[in-house]
């Protein structure tokens, strides 16, 4: 990484502060778990600013740290887990579980870098020294069965502190991912006292989803790792944050609608048609490239029935709208706001159910450098979910920032904007030959708010 370095002080382990005897059996992973098996680790970040009052001490500040998040983890012992795999010879195949048994807990590291908070919000790109900020650099979910789930890295900067964690991507979806730190931040603010699963205020439901008249132990076809994990190296990309105000935002989706005679696309359907349009601009498509918008969709609420918000897992599915980069660009954002509103509107219960009987039938790992495709936009995260209400004592962060994890070219990635009210910030990272022109768009540029 670049320098300055960032140092390590201390490295621990955090197990759960009560065990039951549930929380010792083997967890096996749904259908959703397992197809992330070579996709990074979820790296999810808040930068805070140290709080004036000298009384502070960054020791008293990392114990009540670890007694929270040891309190946490009573409620969400599958991230003090490790990754397990049992080979079976009829038919061949592999069954990948969450052993309790084989694990310290979570990790926990104290860091520091001779940085300001000034050093990591000023510049125009994320600068690179914010992936050292996370630790599990490059790994993939499948390397679970060594490294710890969670990894929690705290770096102390000259006048702040960034808060960064890993999560394994087989046990949680960006829903179950904020549900845990809010759960973490809540159990902090009590300083840890809470100690039973209803003194909480969401209990997370642990239990996986499978496919009903499936076994619940679901086996992959596969002898070894290799025929299902790929590392690719990434190309250099350029990240910038981008603000969108409400405001402005109230006036894409009100144009967006009125373009289209309707009044059903939403917000973030209508910001995505920019984008995807802006940055099939800024690659110079010949006119019959076929591209496409990826936007992340939570199952939960749309299977039937039901699936608890609650449900502490992967329930997500990436819906997709295809056109050329000619018709995209010969229309307007309304057009492109649509096809989106349909992909999302079109995914139900039936959608769903259709695609995890294909799995069931010929179970696959996805492929990210497939899924993913170097022509398209991949719209990820969610504005929804409660970033800057995790406070930890220090007030409300500054940022959320994210790690290396999971970017490529034409991912954006969505977060609610610090001051609320329904405003936006988008991390898009692009080749950089892409990001100078789509930073120069004036399309974009007429919406977005720096």
């Amino acid at each position: 990484m670049n320098s300055p370095n960032v140092e390590i002080i201390s490295d621990s382990f955090i197990s759960p502060k009560f065990q039951s005897e549930e929380s010792k059996k083997p967890i096996y992973l749904s259908p959703w778990d397992l197809v992330m098996l070579s996709g990074n680790y979820i790296q999810k970040g808040l930068l805070f600013l140290l709080p004036e009052n000298q009384d502070f001490s960054i020791t008293t500040f990392l114990d009540d740290l670890k007694h929270s998040l040891s309190a946490t983890l009573t409620h969400f012992h599958p991230l003090a887990a490790r990754l397990a795999t049992v080979k079976n010879e009829n038919p061949p195949s592999l069954t990948v579980f969450l052993n309790p048994e084989n694990s310290p807990g979570a990790r926990f590291i104290h860091s520091s870098v001779n940085l300001t908070v000034a050093d990591i919000v000023k510049p125009t790109d994320v600068p690179l020294v914010v992936q050292s900020f996370f630790d599990h650099h490059q790994a993939v979910n499948n390397d679970g069965h060594e490294l710890s789930l969670l990894s929690v890295k705290v770096t102390e900067l000259v006048d702040g502190i960034f808060i960064g964690c890993s999560v394994n991507h087989m046990l949680v979806d960006g829903t179950s991912y904020w549900h845990f730190i809010n759960s973490w931040s809540e159990m902090f603010q009590s300083k840890g006292q809470n100690s039973h699963l209803t003194q909480i205020s969401r209990p997370p439901i642990l239990d996986r989803w499978i496919p009903a008249g499936s076994d619940p132990i679901v086996t992959l076809p596969f002898t070894h790792e290799d025929e299902y994990i790929n590392r690719p190296d990434r190309p250099m990309l350029r990240e910038r944050i981008f603000h969108f105000s409400s405001d402005s935002l109230a006036k894409l989706k009100a144009k967006a609608n009125s373009e289209c005679g309707t009044t059903k696309i939403s917000t973030l359907q209508s910001l995505s048609a920019v984008v995807w349009r802006c940055v099939t601009r800024a690659r110079r498509f010949p006119v019959d490239q076929e591209t496409g918008c990826m936007m992340a969709v939570n199952n939960r609420s749309r299977l039937s029935p039901p699936v608890p918000e609650n449900y502490f897992g992967n329930m997500i599915q990436t819906v997709k709208a295809i056109t050329t980069a000619g018709e995209l660009l010969d229309h307007r954002v309304g057009w492109a706001a649509l096809r989106l509103h349909e992909a999302v509107g079109s995914h139900g219960d039936k959608n769903i159910k259709e695609v995890m009987d294909v799995w069931m039938k010929s179970p696959f790992v996805v492929n990210p450098n497939v899924h993913f495709d170097k022509n398209s936009v991949h719209m990820g995260s969610s504005p929804r979910f409660d970033m800057y209400g995790n406070q930890f004592g220090l007030g409300k962060a500054l940022a959320v920032l994210s790690g290396y994890a999971n970017k490529f070219d034409g991912k954006v990635t969505s977060y609610p904007g610090r001051e609320g009210k329904g405003s936006i910030d988008l991390e898009v990272c692009l080749l950089p030959e892409n990001m100078a022109a789509f930073e120069s768009d004036e399309e974009f540029i007429s919406i977005v708010n720096e």
